[in-house]
């Protein structure tokens, strides 16, 4: 089974010619995640919102949680790197539903809405917003949004030049940068989501967003 495309590196050339725009998925996660459900979810959000065939830039979120195996296991798996913002940063992008109790948790009203703005760089517009996992037998324990890149008047991307919608914030901490960098062309690599990964027992039930 073939996953969403993966996007080679960001920069400031639009996409090659017969090449969609690329997207970032900003995602929010609780402890204990397990990789198959932040993948799913990912892949769930992409077929929904007709971007299946997008490349995929690379996955953002807030550093409270970067370090949380399934999303690090994620990004691995989507061979993409994995972003990571500060609270204050995340927390001064505007976002369609901003949750109080998300804000107390982590320190910023959304994670993921706003970390996948942040990384695909400034004018970006979310594509599809917040999305919960919906794992079988047990509470969602991820959530995702997806982002793309503004395009200058002369057809660049701003992908790659994080910052808010409306103007620069500090730039991401890059956790895990992609182990396989995707080509561009015909044989530009893909993502497997098919293959099994390890996971880690669910042992957190507070959900961030």
């Amino acid at each position: 089974m073939s996953g969403p495309a993966v996007g080679g590196p960001a920069g400031d050339a639009g996409p090659p010619a017969g090449e969609s725009a690329p997207v970032v998925v900003g995602v929010g996660a609780s402890r204990g995640v397990a990789v198959s459900e932040v993948v799913e979810l990912i892949e769930a959000a992409l077929a929904a919102a007709g971007c299946a065939d997008r490349p995929v830039r690379a996955l953002a979120t807030v550093t409270a949680k970067s370090s949380e195996p399934g999303l690090i296991g994620a990004a691995r798996r989507l061979g993409v790197p994995l972003r990571a913002f500060p609270a204050t940063a995340l927390a001064a992008v505007r976002v369609p539903a901003p949750s109080a109790a998300t804000a107390a948790a982590v320190g910023t009203p959304s994670v993921a809405e706003a970390a996948a703005l942040l990384a695909a760089g400034p004018g970006a517009q979310l594509i599809a917003g917040k999305r919960k996992s919906v794992p079988r037998g047990g509470p969602a324990r991820a959530t995702c949004a997806l982002a793309g890149p503004a395009v200058t008047d002369n057809g660049a991307l701003t992908a790659g030049r994080e910052g808010a919608p409306a103007g620069s914030s500090p730039a991401a901490d890059i956790v895990m940068t992609s182990p396989n960098p995707p080509r561009r062309g015909p044989d530009r690599r893909t993502a497997v989501i098919g293959d099994k990964a390890p996971e880690r027992d669910p042992t957190g039930t507070k959900e961030t967003q």
